[in-house]
């Protein structure tokens, strides 16, 4: 019996590995054995960026396209693995016309591939009043960081990076409706010339209808450290250039069908950001407790 469960915590970590920007379970890693999956699709279409000042410019309508999976499984009552895998990344332009004359100056293009994958480890420090929790996420270049005949399609940076993170989150009553609060604050270190990150966020979420519907808000940014080689990819239009930055805006509402599954949609909106497009994001997911 015991080396059934060996063998199942270890199929399960081989799955989620070969099958994932992370967000390491916030301060509530899962108990032994319990888990969480998420099967999502997120995009972005933009024909507009923020330029390294902070200001919106105009560029050829690009988008991008993740199809993922996102878990989280309880490997002790303490440490919990957690995987966001992007198994289908889809990067695009438009074809860049004339203004005068209505030509085609440069066709437009896409490219198919796997995603950034993250990896990593969330250690509960704390648990009661308040939750604490610390978080490591490997991220592992599994994208393309120079598809198309330009090189400019982009599915990942082509680094390796290492985010510390801490957790911290309390759980409250709203009325009569369960309610949280939390917050984290991480250290991203990057790797071929690229800038260090300082990652950042808020989020607060309140269930109603017999804990079927769950209203969240988030507020989350990075700031960049400007300590990469000067020039590297700082012209990128991309998500995945380097000293980008941004503050972002992104509610969700995820509804419980019954206690194993349920659906999640929301959107993502950046109130400022520099080298980074200037458009929502959207996302829409199907996840599992196990």
């Amino acid at each position: 019996m015991k080396n059934q469960s060996i063998i199942k915590v270890i199929s399960i970590l081989v799955v989620f590995f070969f099958s994932t920007t992370i967000y390491a379970g916030g301060p509530w890693p899962q108990l032994k054995n319990k888990g969480y999956i998420k099967i999502s699709e997120w995009w972005i279409i933009s024909n507009e960026h923020y330029t390294d000042i902070g200001r919106i410019d105009p560029n050829v309508t690009s988008g991008l396209f993740n199809t993922s999976i996102y878990a989280e499984y309880g490997l002790t009552d303490r440490i919990t693995g957690v995987v966001y895998f992007p198994f289908l990344s889809v990067a695009y332009f438009n074809n860049t016309i004339s203004g005068t004359t209505g030509e085609t100056i440069l066709p437009g293009e896409k490219v198919n591939s796997l995603g950034d994958t993250d990896i990593g480890l969330n250690y509960k420090i704390l648990n009661g009043p308040l939750a604490l929790s610390a978080s490591i996420t490997f991220g592992i270049p599994l994208g393309n960081d120079g598809g198309g005949s330009t090189g400019a399609l982009q599915t990942g940076d082509g680094e390796f990076n290492q985010l510390f993170q801490l957790n911290a989150g309390t759980g409250f009553k709203l009325g009569t409706a369960n309610a949280y609060a939390s917050v984290y604050a991480g250290y991203n270190n990057r790797t071929k010339g690229f800038s260090d990150e300082i990652r950042f966020g808020v989020e607060a979420g309140v269930t109603l209808f017999d804990n079927r519907l769950t209203a969240i808000a988030r507020l989350y940014g990075i700031q960049s450290t400007n300590n990469g080689v000067e020039g590297q990819r700082e012209n990128s239009t991309s998500i995945f250039a380097n000293n980008s930055e941004h503050l972002t805006f992104g509610p969700e509402l995820a509804y419980n069908v019954n206690e194993t599954w349920g659906v999640s949609a929301g959107f993502g909106t950046a109130l400022s950001g520099k080298l980074i497009y200037a458009a929502t994001s959207y996302n829409v997911g199907v996840f599992f407790k196990i």
